[in-house]
């Protein structure tokens, strides 16, 4: 969730990207469907409120071409052909977009889920995947934050209570 170029570029972890090919790799091996998460609005972002406190500054502005580029998903990760796109418009990966719909409808009632941050798109995507009862594994290196405490504290002590967490490694067999 969240691998477009502007968030990776803020989270500059060398290892991330090919740890987060691994899973991807795992689990289109195993087929297990691959599903891309990525923020979006569209045009002069009608969907976002100046009240909004995270996007509320890009309220009504118009979309650069550079920008355009910037919110891509990251090439070594892209999607291939057979993997889904949602497009979310605020943090969790459920608000604003037909995620739900797209998991029920394909029989899906299990998430692996990785991205960035783990204080943003995973918290939020988890605490609302798990209120819809949907089974979670959180891979804690498929993530980052800017905040390593914040990391661990979430990865060791908040998110085992609704997930399995577990390494990239170890979930794709390759430990």
């Amino acid at each position: 969730m969240d691998v477009q170029r502007a968030v990776v570029a803020r989270y500059p972890d060398p290892a991330y990207l090919p740890r987060l090919r691994t899973a991807i790799d795992a689990a289109r091996t195993g087929g297990t469907p691959v599903i891309y998460v990525v923020v979006g609005f569209r045009p002069g972002r009608p969907e976002i409120s100046p009240r909004n406190k995270m996007f509320g500054r890009l309220a009504g502005a118009p979309v650069s071409p550079a920008e355009t580029a910037a919110m891509e998903i990251q090439p070594e990760v892209a999607p291939e052909p057979g993997d889904i796109l949602v497009t979310k418009r605020r943090v969790s990966a459920f608000a604003g977009s037909d995620l739900d719909m797209l998991l029920r409808a394909g029989g899906i009632d299990h998430l692996v889920l990785t991205g960035i941050a783990t204080s943003g798109v995973v918290l939020s995507t988890l605490r609302q995947a798990a209120d819809l009862d949907f089974g979670l594994t959180v891979l804690a290196d498929g993530c980052l934050d800017d905040d390593p405490e914040v990391h661990r504290v979430l990865t060791e002590k908040v998110f085992p209570r609704q997930a399995e967490v577990t390494s990239v490694a170890d979930w794709s067999g390759h430990s």
